[in-house]
């Protein structure tokens, strides 16, 4: 075979060379052909030969030819045969030899001489002028030797193609023979002969069935297995698989031809598990070969694993998904989610009235115990159930009832044939089973000891009823869920607890004062209680004071953190303090509270407030804060500023004074104040929010409780994380006829002179009634700034809601409220102002101090005149 693959590869390197060589004589023709052709064709040629020395134009011209093409010689002649170029000078103006004569009739010719220097291939193209008259002839020649190395260099390519093959064909042909050894073992036709006896035995031995297919589905080989498990008929081999009687499904399969791995079809009583692989990826003929196993009893095991895993299954989901929020409800329709449809078609939760409420669930006093209906899963609208929100009525008292107190279930596995549970109610125990109903399992959440509510599963799609198995994955479902239930009833009381405790610190209403125009929001956040409050402080002089504060956190400690700090600031209040003092005795009240509390751990993390006073005489409002958010400003016409209050530090900090900062207020600015969880959220930034805010209180004049709705709409998020509160005050300015000052000299005459200015204002206002007690008021206190005070001295009465008396100095003295001895001979001023006023007090100012009195009159004036 080697010898015989030798003389081919000769054969064809033999054949390749003297293609070559013609390949190469070929190419010598066309290409001496095409030279020729070309310089003749050439411009000026013609012109050229035409001329009185054709030598002198066309000598350099077919040397440079010659050189640039590789050919031999290039030469151009007349039509008397002599030359004008030639690559040897010594033969220009010689005769060409050859047969020139046809050239010269117009046609072209293309033959191998002997030339001057050797043989060559010679192509003759006459040169024609315009008018078809030929001018002469070119003659273009390639030399034989020329052409002979044209093919040379495909000689040894040729021969090393050749030696490859060799080698390939020998190293081929080896490992061919060494395949087949390793693949018989070196067995001869006996042993192989045996050998497949031997297989053939073994195939039909086996305990699992084996068919060969054909490409067209037709049975070409079946075991013993095979047969029994199929019952195939004795002449089946050659016959389509289809047309041996199998299950539809089963034959389907078989015919296929696709792979298939365990896939499981019915064959008689049996289920057999089928796996297909093709026979022709290596090699084979083209068709399949199935194997078949007997899994009827496997089947019912993996069933039952099946089941086991679906409800491991569940209880992780249930895991996962129950409890997820602190709301008995939500916990509650979560159970009911979980369970239908994965364990039941529908489930139903009803939990008791304390625990939706948040309390201890208590025992059962009597026969029936009431639930009410909270969740339901699995079911369409118009289900004969009891919808959500029913209270109804179960006997937990008895071992059978439903949630006992005990701890028993109720399996009810047929409704139909069960007599006790149509008992309760035979027209809805009817509708039940009309609309499907046939099975039912009823499970109590049961926590410390206590019945929770009742979980109810019922079945209609699924045909099997409820047994042991589901009722003690019931019982684990239940029981988890419980946990939750009962986690989230806790919460629930707490939170109502803790918001309880807030709404009671917080304002119930607004005082009565004629200076602003107030309303007011607060919104608790979706989880927890926070620490936000707000107030409005009537002062004196016609003066309110607006109060928003923030304490860090929730939960009941910051709802108490938040009523002490209220309370403190009512306090400070009290004391006609300047915003910037007040905030600043906050502050030392709070750093006090968190030493005094940091063992217990119980300490203030954090507060902000904003205190503003604003002085209804004046227009103008002082404010200070304490790292709170400024107020918003509404003016008149409807534009919207933020002032630049000066922030401080939080509360409880300490170390920084504050400052305060005066505002002018025109009548009927609106001034809006709020705490940071109206503008503060995690996917919106705060100059965002503060745009949002400035966009909802521009515009039209609207009502404080207008532009409370309008603003909570514009920036409150569907679910918001923090508390928020919102203060809007429209400003008044008390009417100056309502209003009278007066300079007082520091002479005690002058004490007369004042109260009959001060009747004359009253009379002239209708207040004769009040000219009594406010002539002994006006000389007690004039006569005390005359004799403890220093000048300038003056006088102001106002008339509000109440009538008030203000006594002005440039002394820091503040007088005393005491019981003088008999002996005394004064003493008794400010004991006879605190009898006849309704309130009386002293208020530092920038120049000294301020003692007023208010009287209450016996009517009040109306509030659109303040």
């Amino acid at each position: 075979m080697l010898g015989i693959v030798t003389l081919l590869v000769v054969a064809a390197v033999v054949a390749l060379v003297v293609q070559g060589r013609r390949d190469s004589m070929k190419e010598a023709r066309t290409r001496s052909l095409s030279v020729a052709e070309t310089f003749a064709h050439a411009p000026g040629v013609a012109a050229a030969l035409d001329s009185r020395d054709p030598t002198a134009v066309l000598q350099p011209r077919a040397e440079e030819v010659r050189r640039s093409t590789g050919v031999e010689y290039v030469v151009v002649a007349g039509t008397n045969g002599i030359r004008y170029t030639h690559p040897d000078i010594a033969l220009i103006g010689k005769r060409i030899l050859g047969p020139y004569k046809d050239v010269l009739e117009g046609e072209a010719i293309t033959r191998t001489v002997n030339a001057s220097r050797g043989l060559a291939v010679s192509s003759v193209v006459p040169v024609e002028r315009r008018d078809g008259t030929v001018a002469g002839l070119v003659s273009v020649g390639i030399k034989v030797d020329t052409i002979n190395r044209l093919a040379y260099p495909s000689l040894p390519l040729a021969l090393g193609a050749a030696v490859v093959a060799l080698a390939l064909t020998a190293g081929g042909a080896g490992l061919v023979s060494r395949r087949l050894g390793r693949q018989t073992r070196g067995l001869g036709p006996a042993e192989m002969t045996r050998m497949y006896e031997h297989h053939d035995a073994v195939l039909h031995a086996v305990r699992e069935g084996v068919l060969i297919l054909t490409a067209d589905g037709r049975l070409a080989l079946a075991n013993d297995e095979a047969r029994r498990l199929l019952g195939l008929p004795a002449d089946a081999e050659g016959r389509s698989v289809r047309d041996l009687g199998l299950d539809p499904r089963t034959a389907e399969l078989l015919a296929s031809g696709r792979v298939a791995t365990d896939e499981l079809r019915p064959a008689g009583n049996r289920l057999l598990a089928v796996n297909l692989r093709p026979t022709g990826e290596r090699g084979g003929p083209p068709g399949t070969v199935a194997t078949l196993r007997d899994t009827t009893e496997l089947q019912a095991v993996t069933g039952r694993a099946q089941t086991v895993r679906e409800r491991l299954l569940l209880l992780y989901r249930a895991g996962a998904r129950i409890g997820t929020t602190l709301d008995v409800t939500t916990t509650a329709q979560e159970l009911a989610e979980v369970a239908a449809p994965g364990f039941a078609d529908c489930a139903t939760v009803d939990l008791a009235d304390s625990v939706l409420r948040g309390e201890e669930p208590e025992p059962p006093s009597g026969e029936v115990m009431d639930m009410r209906r909270t969740a339901v899963s699995g079911v369409a609208p118009g289900h004969p159930l009891y919808p959500l929100g029913r209270v109804i009525g179960f006997v937990p008292t008895s071992a059978e009832g439903i949630g006992s107190s005990s701890g028993h279930t109720w399996v009810v596995p047929d409704l139909a044939a069960s007599h006790q549970w149509r008992l309760p109610d035979p027209e809805q125990a009817a509708r039940i089973l009309e609309y499907g109903f046939h099975s039912l399992l009823s499970v109590p959440l049961h926590s410390r000891g206590v019945i929770l509510g009742m979980a109810n599963f019922w079945r209609a799609g699924n045909e099997a009823p409820f047994d042991t198995e589901d009722l003690s994955f019931a019982e684990e479902l239940v029981a988890r869920a419980a946990v939750s239930v009962d986690n989230a009833r806790r919460y629930t009381r707490e939170h109502e607890m803790a918001v309880t405790l807030q709404r009671s610190l917080l304002p119930s209403g607004l005082p009565e004062q004629n200076a602003l125009d107030v309303a007011y929001r607060y919104l608790p956040a979706q989880a927890g209680v926070g620490g936000d409050w707000f107030d409005v402080i009537p002062l004196s002089g016609a003066r309110v004071a607006l109060v928003v504060g923030d304490v860090v956190g929730h939960g009941l400690h910051a709802a108490a953190t938040m009523g002490r700090l209220r309370t403190t600031v009512h306090n400070f209040s009290t004391l006609d303090l300047p915003p910037d003092e007040l905030l600043s005795h906050l502050d030392e009240l709070v750093v006090r509270m968190d030493q005094g509390e940091e063992a217990g751990g119980g300490g203030i993390t954090g507060a902000t407030c904003l205190y503003a006073i604003y002085d209804a005489v004046s227009g103008r409002c002082s404010v200070a804060r304490a790292g709170h958010p400024g107020p918003a400003l509404v003016l008149p016409d409807g534009t919207v500023e933020f002032p630049e209050i000066p922030a401080g530090l939080p509360l409880g900090i300490g170390g920084m004074p504050f400052e305060a900062t005066e505002l002018e207020v025109p009548e009927g600015s609106r001034l809006v104040l709020y705490t940071d969880g109206l503008i503060e959220r995690r996917d919106r930034d705060i100059d965002d929010s503060l745009e949002q805010l400035r966009s909802a209180l521009a515009g039209r004049e609207r009502t404080p409780e207008e532009t409370c709705d309008d603003v909570l709409k514009a920036l409150l998020p569907s679910r918001q994380g923090d508390d928020v509160a919102l203060l809007v005050a429209r400003t008044r300015t008390l009417d100056p006829a309502r209003r009278v000052q007066w300079q007082v000299d520091p002479d005690p005459a002058a004490v007369a002179g004042v109260r009959k200015e001060a009747i004359r204002w009253l009379t002239e206002r209708g207040l004769d009634e009040e000219g009594f007690v406010t002539e002994l008021i006006l000389s007690e206190l004039v006569t005390n700034a005359i004799r403890y005070g220093s000048e300038p001295i003056s006088v102001r009465l106002l008339h509000d809601r109440a009538l008030i008396c203000e006594v002005s100095d440039c002394s820091s003295t503040s007088p005393h409220l005491r019981y003088a001895a008999t002996t005394d001979e004064g003493g008794r001023g400010l004991f006879l102002v605190a009898q006849f006023a309704e309130r009386w007090g002293t208020r530092y100012t920038e120049r000294g101090k301020v003692i007023w009195s208010e009287q209450t009159l016996d009517g009040t004036p109306p509030r659109g005149q303040a």
